[in-house]
C-alpha cells in the first residue's frame, strides 16, 4: 500500500512539521486527489532542481526529477506546455523548452512551447546540458536516454578527409568525435543509421547505430 505521508514528506516538500496537518487533509481524500495534494507545483519541482544541477551535478539533479516522476505518477508519453502535469523548464537558444520522464527506463522527451525547427546545435547544446544522457531524434520528437556506450570497445576507422574529427566503431555503433561540431556533423552525415548527439569535456561526439 502507498504511503503518501512518506511521499510527501520525501518528494512533497513537506517537513515533519507538517505531520498532523498532512494526517489530517490526507485522510478522506481518494488516491488520485492524495497524490494531487502532495504534489508538488511546477515552480517548486524547478527550484529544487536548478537548485542540485548547480549545487551537486546534472546526474543528481535527473536523479531527484526521475524519482519524483516515478513516484508521483508524472511519467507522461504526451507531454506540453498545457502543463497537464508538471515538468521542467529549459532554455535552449534563448527559445522555451520543457522535459519530462515517459518511462520507467530513464527515457525522457524533449518539448518546445512554441513550434521550433529542430537543429543539430540544439541538440548538441542538450548534451551539453546533460552529459550523461544521449540525444536524439525519433519520429519527429527529440528525446533523451541514458548514455551507454561506456565500456564498448572500438576500434579507429582510418580516413584522410576530416583532420579535425575522429571516427572510430564498434559492432553496434560509429562514433564520430571532434572539438568542431559541425565538422563533427558533417563526417556522421555521410554515414546512415539513428544518430545519437553526445558531449564529453570540450569533445563533440554523434553515434550512429548500424
Amino acid at each position: 500500500m502507498m504511503d503518501y505521508l512518506d511521499l510527501a514528506l520525501t518528494y512533497g516538500g513537506f517537513t515533519s512539521l507538517d505531520k498532523v496537518y498532512l494526517t489530517q487533509k490526507l485522510a478522506h481524500l481518494s488516491d488520485e486527489d492524495k497524490l494531487a495534494f502532495i504534489t508538488p507545483p511546477p515552480s517548486v519541482i524547478n527550484a529544487y532542481f536548478a537548485e542540485i544541477y548547480q549545487k551537486q551535478s546534472p546526474q543528481a539533479a535527473t536523479d531527484y526529477y526521475f524519482d519524483l516522476s516515478c513516484q508521483l505518477h508524472l511519467l507522461m508519453k504526451e507531454p506540453s506546455f498545457k502543463e497537464e502535469k508538471p515538468f521542467v523548464r529549459l532554455n535552449l537558444g534563448g527559445k522555451s523548452y520543457g522535459f519530462a520522464y515517459e518511462s520507467s527506463n530513464k527515457v525522457a522527451q524533449v518539448f518546445s512551447e512554441k513550434e521550433e525547427v529542430v537543429t543539430e546545435a540544439l541538440l548538441f547544446e542538450l548534451a551539453q546540458i546533460f552529459p550523461r544522457y544521449m540525444i536524439y531524434i525519433k519520429e519527429n520528437r527529440i528525446y533523451m536516454t541514458p548514455l551507454v556506450m561506456e565500456g564498448l570497445s572500438f576500434t579507429p576507422v582510418v580516413q584522410s578527409r576530416y583532420l579535425l574529427t575522429d571516427v572510430a566503431e564498434s559492432q553496434e555503433y560509429l562514433r564520430f568525435t571532434g572539438y568542431n561540431q559541425e565538422e563533427v556533423s558533417q563526417v556522421a552525415a555521410e554515414y546512415a543509421g539513428q544518430a545519437y548527439y553526445v558531449w564529453s569535456g570540450r569533445t563533440a561526439m554523434i553515434y550512429r547505430k548500424k
